[in-house]
């Protein structure tokens, strides 16, 4: 996952703790105008790579797949995480700029003017840093918050299990995959998005079933959520939307299907084909849907499977005789 291995971000005072620490150490193995030439350029090393070191780590948003972007987008503000990124740029170059400045200051000159050079450089270097210490906390927490996303692949086909709770969602998820599924969590859900596998003609399929957005009307989903689904519309390439027609979910069918409308028209929208599922078919059938299935029962389950699979339509890329010649 493009987020997972972002480096943690230093803070301002333990950037420039640890630039001239090392500086001083460096200066006290050598002496005269040696040892402040020394220090300055330790120093300048130290600041200067450390910070654009925070800006290399981070993808470039501009390339990055628009399902992750926007996922990315609905945690944190990736316009607030690029302006930052472009100012600890600004301040690496600027404290290249100064060591540049000061070393011809400290060359040709008495040891006294040049430490005194020296530790004027280290302090407009201090400043600098100081000032994007707001960007490098604005960096250093979204990172962390992203580390929360979970690892899904946009390169793999992805069907989206959506219904109300407690219509067989998670259940039909864990049947399907059985001991291949995991739990994640998304920063803007209160439960965990639950991610299976399985696999088909040698395809690896994704299956995600998304408490806490696709269970509840769009009016009752808050704006970070409602920015996660569209995220999920760049990942879909089926859904499959589960309704209990016996209503012994809690929820009257007519509600159900309302919502299931809501999202068809969604994802309709995009060309992603939105499959009516009907659950528990054993205590009740009596709703019109494109196929019937009782996961407790385990009956018409792989059926569901097989005609999620038709809908997605995957074709991969195989290699063909000519490509290895």
């Amino acid at each position: 996952m493009i987020f997972e291995n972002l480096p943690t971000t230093p803070r301002s005072e333990e950037l420039i703790d640890k630039a001239f620490s090392r500086a001083a150490r460096a200066g006290n193995a050598k002496s005269g105008l040696e040892a402040q030439q020394s220090m300055l350029t330790i120093a300048v090393n130290i600041l200067s790579d450390n910070l654009q070191n925070v800006v290399t780590a981070w993808p470039d948003f501009d390339t990055v797949d628009p399902f992750y972007y926007e996922l990315a987008d609905a945690v944190v503000s990736v316009d607030e995480v690029r302006m930052s990124l472009s100012e600890i740029q600004w301040a690496s170059r600027q404290i290249r700029k100064i060591g540049s400045e000061y070393q011809p200051k400290l060359r040709k000159t008495d040891p006294d003017l040049a430490k005194k050079h020296r530790k004027q450089a280290f302090a407009r270097m201090a400043d600098i840093v100081e000032e994007v210490e707001d960007d490098l906390l604005r960096v250093g927490a979204a990172r962390d918050d992203l580390k929360g996303i979970p690892d899904i692949r946009p390169d793999e086909p992805a069907i989206v299990v959506a219904g109300y709770p407690n219509v067989g969602k998670s259940s039909f998820v864990n049947m399907v995959t059985r001991a291949s599924n995991e739990i994640a969590e998304y920063p803007f859900t209160t439960r965990g998005v639950q991610i299976g596998h399985f696999e088909r003609d040698r395809v690896r399929y994704q299956i995600i079933d998304t408490p806490g957005l696709l269970d509840r009307p769009e009016e009752d989903r808050n704006n970070i959520e409602r920015q996660a689904v569209s995220a999920l519309e760049h990942l879909a390439d089926a859904v499959l939307f589960v309704v209990d027609p016996s209503g012994n979910c809690g929820y009257p069918l007519n509600v159900q299907l309302e919502l299931r409308d809501a999202v068809k028209e969604r994802f309709e929208g995009r060309d992603i084909p939105v499959l009516t599922i009907a659950n528990k078919s054993d205590q009740s059938t009596d709703v019109e849907a494109d196929a019937y299935m009782s996961v407790t029962k385990n009956d018409g389950v792989d059926a569901v499977l097989d005609m999620a699979v038709t809908a997605v339509g995957f074709e991969p890329d195989l290699p063909t005789r000519g490509d290895n010649e």
